[in-house]
């Protein structure tokens, strides 16, 4: 893996998002099988920029609403161009965040790794930026890593071993231009530890990445989480120390976003009829204030 990094000290199953416009969620999803037809999703709000991330970028400047991607673990969304500027993701603790992005014709792929599959993950990611850039006369690939912590049980420091060990594998050329991980994202508070970076976002014309967090997490939330998740009511406490691979280190809003989850699953245990008649997949688009709009079919 060539080049050197910057940044010091001061980035699940994937699958590549669909080329089409809109947004697809097929009937699956809500059976344990991660989106097939693609894993984008975006918001009405753009996401906050922080101070910067390092070197990687002096602040951030947030895209306007129609053209803003919040993703959470799991999917990637790859993009290029149209009408997608910004793609992100927040809530990382011991995942870690991953742009690769070729430099030659500006297309992007933005991941959410937890760790699960990583040596599936990263020829996926690889192979969704080259279908982009088959074309592409110059430019190179560029990846940036960004998440984790010093954490107890040390997922960040395996995380991080198997993601650079596996873009190493690759047979392409790849240049790191950003390692913000596991140690080098730590901060310590009354002898506890936590990431110092939770979100990031790049900008897919620019190239600029930097800090964010979202508010708006785009259509859907409860279910595309639930596929992931079982279990009856659960205490904070629980819910903590149970779904979280770091308890004391998650955000405020950790419990709530489970709990949401689980109580929509609770409320569709068997969604497929429910939320998906015909098995038929749900479709979106943005309408002309950039917020994401249901579409009764892909032919509508």
């Amino acid at each position: 893996m060539p080049s050197s990094p910057k940044g010091f000290p001061f980035p699940l199953s994937l699958r590549a998002a669909p080329r089409t416009s809109g947004l697809h969620i097929p009937a699956d999803c809500a059976l344990g099988v991660a989106p097939a037809a693609g894993g984008a999703w975006g918001g009405g709000r753009p996401p906050r920029p922080g101070s910067g991330l390092g070197n990687a970028s002096a602040g951030g400047r947030a895209a306007r609403p129609s053209a803003t991607v919040g993703c959470g673990a799991g999917p990637s969304a790859p993009a290029s161009g149209g009408s997608i500027s910004i793609l992100g993701s927040d809530d990382a603790t011991t995942c870690h965040i991953v742009v690769l992005r070729h430099t030659g014709n500006g297309a992007t792929c933005l991941t959410h790794c937890d760790g699960s599959d990583t040596k599936a993950e990263v020829p996926l990611i690889m192979s969704s930026i080259k279908s982009f850039s088959e074309h592409a006369e110059c430019g190179r690939l560029e990846v940036h890593l960004v998440g984790g912590f010093s954490d107890d049980r040390q997922l960040s420091q395996k995380l991080t071993h198997q993601l650079l060990s596996e873009f190493d594998k690759q047979d392409d050329d790849i240049h790191l231009v950003t390692l913000c991980v596991t140690e080098l994202n730590d901060r310590e508070e009354n002898e506890n530890h936590f990431p110092i970076i939770y979100g990031i976002a790049v900008n897919i014309k620019t190239a600029e990445i930097y800090r964010a967090s979202f508010q708006d997490r785009g259509p859907e939330e409860q279910l595309r989480a639930a596929r992931a998740l079982a279990g009856g009511p659960q205490d904070d406490k629980q819910i903590l120390e149970h779904l979280s691979t770091s308890p004391l280190a998650e955000p405020p809003h950790f419990v709530e976003h489970i709990r949401s989850t689980l109580m929509f699953l609770k409320k569709f245990p068997s969604p497929e009829n429910i939320l998906f008649p015909g098995n038929k997949a749900l479709l979106y688009k943005k309408n002309k204030d950039g917020l994401w709009e249901k579409i009764s079919s892909p032919g509508s």
